[in-house]
């Protein structure tokens, strides 16, 4: 199972006009990181965009750009399952994920994440924040991006840049769980 989200982060006066991108919905400069996690929260692709293109326009451009993953995988194993929020439109990404590589969804299957209604969670007792089943996965290891003092601004001139300070900071996270005594 992959998991993805997006995370808008504001530019720094010294990034270029060529890496910038307006949110509206967040009201920032800045770039858009989209990340898909496996099941413990590590990485399985990364992909850095202008903060104005959509989270369907940033994950079809990253799974686009990691295609052979999937061109690669046997059509005997069980489908991938992809673990989306409701910001994204499974029908369009299938549509426009066909037109890249027609066999894509005999590997893949979209799945919108469940959000439980304000009515549900008061039925059960809960109230303030409530962390959705899987999606806390992909939140956490937000946060272990977070740790990375480069990646609280974009500093990077590049989108290019700035997906490799992403892939450096989670190899220094893997490598720090590798080394650990246990």
């Amino acid at each position: 199972m992959l998991i993805i989200d997006s995370q808008v982060v504001k530019n720094t006066c010294n990034a270029s006009a060529a890496s910038k991108g307006y949110c509206f919905y967040k009201s920032t400069n800045g770039i858009k990181r989209h990340l898909a996690v496996d099941t413990l929260g590590f990485p399985f692709f990364t992909h850095c965009t202008k903060a104005n293109v959509s989270d369907d326009k940033g994950l079809i451009e990253m799974l686009t750009l990691n295609i052979d993953y999937f061109k690669s995988k046997p059509v005997n194993l069980p489908k991938t399952t992809i673990l989306l929020d409701h910001g994204y439109h499974p029908e369009h990404l299938t549509e426009e994920l066909e037109k890249v590589y027609p066999q894509i969804m005999t590997k893949i299957r979209f799945e919108l994440s469940a959000k439980p209604s304000k009515q549900e969670n008061k039925a059960q007792g809960k109230s303030g924040f409530i962390p959705v089943a899987a999606r806390w996965v992909i939140e956490r290891s937000n946060s272990w991006m977070e740790r990375c003092k480069i990646l609280v601004k974009n500093f990077e001139r590049t989108l290019t840049n700035a997906t490799a300070k992403v892939n450096l900071c989670f190899i220094r996270l893997m490598i720090k769980r590798l080394a650990a005594p246990s």
